[in-house]
């Protein structure tokens, strides 16, 4: 695309602007009215996810006339996550916005509005708002700064053939998204069919604290200076979630062997069926240790809970997600919750459920992996195509 001429977004577009929080203005979230938009209320695809709107008043949404949203506003995230983008359909209206979200209304009849969603999650724009990120802890882009961005503008066919090509690849990703939910759905279905539900626990199983069935703890600390560009490969919370889905990983960090030895000669280092858990950042996501390679992991990012003979750990890691997950939402409903203990996951209660049973569950949860991995598969070769394409095209 070295031969289109490139436009600054501003000189496409009727108005870039951005909204307001309502309490500043006197006026409270209700729970009815119109919509009012935030960043979590659109996923990672910039889909709508609908139960996470909140509302306000008629009254209110009149007073902030700048951030009414009209069909084809395009809404780019500027504060917090950035760089999400989504478009406003006549469903979601009427609608308002807060300032976390920049409006961009196209007025230009030669622009195609799918293909200005398309280019502003390109390389081409995220190296833009990434160079702005060098030195600063926490960036905040300006509506000068989204004016500012610089986007190639082929033929308004082009654009289409662009958009569309694209849009069929995204449409497969989301297809292979969901079949993996819905085998995820199906583990889930099956463990609350053999043990209940976990939070309720209507079977009445026998409970008992999970540090009375195993070593809970951390690891040796590991210091920056410790890091080598060759070695033994260095995990933390970022690569365990990507284990957790499946996902290949790219290390970032390692560690000597001979360091990596050291510390299994004194403290032991994960094995075969230890559990994983990220205690810090996304909380609660598990990874099942499956000794297919040497590696070590940070402490404080990750709690390990070692495998034993008292339990199944597929069984052990679908009962603790669940429980984590409850004991988020019980935790996030006081002040602030940033992060998983030790200390908490020691004195978990867990249900105490026959071996054998444990072990029927971790039979089926397989079976259903060899299907989830034929699909993790074809996401991650579509995925790599469409990363491929985005860089051939924007990059």
């Amino acid at each position: 695309m070295e031969n289109i001429r490139r436009v600054q977004l501003s000189e496409i577009a009727e108005f870039i602007t951005k909204g307001t929080t309502p309490t500043t203005l006197g006026y409270e979230f209700q729970e009815e009215g119109v919509n009012f938009l935030k960043i979590e209320c659109f996923d990672e695809n910039g889909d709508f996810v609908e139960s996470k709107a909140t509302h306000i008043s008629n009254e209110c949404h009149e007073r902030l006339k700048r951030s009414q949203l009209k069909s084809g506003d395009i809404l780019f995230s500027i504060a917090g996550v950035i760089g999400r983008v989504a478009s406003v359909t006549e469903d979601m209206l009427p609608a308002n916005t807060n300032q976390a979200l920049a409006i961009i209304r196209i007025s230009d009849e030669q622009v195609y509005l799918p293909y200005v969603k398309l280019i502003l999650t390109s390389p081409i724009v995220i190296e833009q708002f990434e160079k702005k990120k060098q030195g600063v802890a926490q960036l905040n882009l300006s509506l000068k700064d989204i004016s500012e961005f610089s986007i190639p503008l082929p033929s308004k066919k082009e654009q289409i053939e662009l958009a569309e090509l694209f849009t069929k690849i995204i449409n497969v990703i989301s297809k292979r998204k969901e079949e993996l939910k819905a085998l995820d759905d199906i583990i889930k279905a099956r463990f609350v069919e053999m043990f209940g539900d976990p939070i309720t626990n209507p079977k009445e199983w026998k409970m008992v604290e999970l540090g009375k069935l195993t070593t809970i703890g951390s690891s040796k600390r590991i210091f920056e200076k410790e890091y080598v560009s060759e070695g033994i490969p260095f995990y933390r919370t970022k690569e365990i979630v990507e284990l957790s889905k499946g996902n290949s990983i790219s290390t970032e960090l390692f560690i000597t062997k001979e360091r990596f030895f050291e510390i299994k000669d004194k403290y032991g280092v994960p094995k075969k069926g230890d559990l994983l858990v990220s205690a810090v950042g996304t909380i609660g996501v598990i990874w099942i240790v499956d000794g297919s390679n040497d590696f070590y992991f940070k402490d404080g990012n990750l709690i390990r809970v070692d495998a034993s003979e008292k339990f199944d750990s597929v069984y052990m890691k679908n009962l603790l997600e669940n429980l984590i997950d409850d004991y988020k939402k019980q935790m996030s409903t006081g002040t602030t919750y940033n992060a998983l203990t030790i200390s908490g996951l020691t004195k978990l209660k867990v249900y105490d459920v026959p071996i054998e049973l444990q072990n029927l569950f971790s039979e089926f949860v397989n079976q259903v992996y060899k299907s989830k991995v034929t699909v993790q598969k074809a996401l991650e070769e579509t995925q790599i195509l469409f990363d491929s394409l985005m860089q051939k095209y924007f990059g």
